[in-house]
């Protein structure tokens, strides 16, 4: 299978400097300074009908930049994410101990940090500095949102700093704020390597296997959900409801449910659902109460919008602005039941900022490492424009643009869909999408 233009990744320039990493010569290995057949990870066809396929990512035999020459930024934009700091100490060792590059500053406050009102602030980064970062959540960089659209200022700042390489750990916005700089870079003639590193927490980025930080988020909300459980169970009519994160896809809400096994109804952006009538989650809630006694309620933060009264406007990522379906279902499950006059116990839980605050569960952790050292593999080796992330279970380049073109979503005709509703046995009427 060929590479097509839509998975192609831009390359600086030839590459003219031996690597100083020993590479095995195994077929298949990623060590050729071209992309053949075995260089490629097939992941099957596309929604247009089109096979795909992706250049494998890994050390080359040679290099664009020179090690000893060689000077690299890193930028941590948007919400916090589990894992963040191991991905910035995974960059930075691989520069530092793998490339022998010495000159690696990390930019504070995410794209803001590079503008002018802010002076620019950045934090030298070496093995000392970052060894034990990894320990803690957030991100020693600090984090923000919006700035993306300042290109040319931004790319002033990656001038005056007189960096080869940027690395940008985001999601959505981030990504297309990379593709904007790369496309600075290209108009200026520089010759600038920007790598994005997926950071969704909700796992929404297009055709990657898994976003970092999505691990360590199900395991803290499955947690958020046993406590609701708990909540419910000790109570008489108990209600245990929990809002997760997931704007536009439910990822983290399906796979929690299907973690936890004791929520009895999972609410997502891509199914609608009707709250009022007989096939509605109030007349199901008060059906599981009268047989059961209890209940636990999963809704995505992004679910049932076309129930709420629209929020006008977006946030500084570009976003559109949510309703809090959390505070409505709230008030309304108490409203519909008070108005019955049936006394009902419920406890409404948002552990959303908890979650994006947590350290990385090990398995988060080595997929951020892997990632760091990927993306810096690539960034040596002259490539641009590109996300660094893993398909089929390989780790591979994928152009920004591609990662970025829509949002991964869960299908509610699909496998994950199915098992989630089987998971919760809610009704398949209030499951199905409309």
């Amino acid at each position: 299978m060929p590479i097509v233009p839509e998975t192609s990744v831009p390359c600086l320039g030839p590459r003219s400097v031996p690597s100083p990493i020993g590479l095995s010569k195994r077929p298949g290995d990623a060590v050729a300074d071209y992309v053949d057949d075995s260089s490629l990870v097939r992941h099957g066809v596309d929604p247009g009908g089109q096979g795909l396929a992706f250049e494998r990512a890994g050390p080359r035999e040679r290099l664009y930049f020179a090690p000893a020459h060689a000077s690299a930024g890193i930028v941590t934009c948007g919400g916090l994410c589990p894992g963040l700091n191991d991905v910035i100490r995974a960059v930075t060792r691989c520069l530092w101990n793998r490339y022998g590059v010495r000159r690696v500053v990390g930019v504070r406050y995410g794209y803001q940090g590079f503008l002018p009102e802010h002076n620019l602030a950045v934090k030298p980064l070496d093995p000392d500095v970052v060894d034990d970062i990894h320990k803690i959540g957030g991100s020693i960089l600090g984090s923000s949102r919006g700035g993306g659209e300042r290109t040319s200022e931004i790319v002033d700042a990656i001038e005056r700093l007189n960096l080869n390489m940027l690395f940008a750990i985001g999601g959505d916005g981030t990504l297309k704020g990379a593709i904007a700089i790369a496309d600075e870079v290209e108009r200026r003639g520089l010759k600038i390597a920007v790598v994005g590193i997926p950071k969704t927490i909700d796992n929404d980025l297009l055709y990657i296997d898994r976003s970092f930080g999505f691990e360590t988020a199900v395991a803290e909300a499955a947690a958020a959900v046993t406590a609701a459980h708990a909540e419910a169970h000790s109570s008489m009519n108990g209600i245990g409801l929990v809002k997760l994160m997931g704007r536009d896809s439910g990822f983290i809400a399906v796979h929690t449910v299907l973690a936890v096994h004791e929520a009895n109804f999972v609410l997502i952006p891509e199914a609608p659902f009707e709250l009022e009538g007989p096939d509605g989650l109030l007349a199901a809630l008060e059906a599981r109460l009268e047989r059961r006694g209890h209940a636990v309620v999963v809704a995505a933060e992004g679910a049932g919008q076309e129930i709420l009264a629209k929020s006008e406007g977006t946030d500084a990522s570009g976003n559109r602005r949510l309703g809090d379906i959390g505070a409505y279902l709230r008030d309304r499950i108490q409203d519909h039941f008070r108005a019955k006059g049936v006394e009902i116990n419920l406890k409404y839980i948002d552990p959303s900022y908890m979650i994006r605050s947590a350290p990385a569960i090990p398995t988060d952790s080595v997929y951020c490492e892997r990632l760091g050292n990927n993306a810096v593999h690539a960034a040596m080796a002259g490539k641009t424009r590109l996300v660094v992330g893993m398909v089929n279970n390989e780790f591979v380049h994928i152009p920004a643009a591609t990662a970025v073109a829509r949002r991964a979503k869960v299908d509610p005709e699909g496998s994950l869909w199915r098992d989630a509703v089987e998971a919760t046995q809610q009704p398949l009427r209030l499951a199905k999408a409309r």
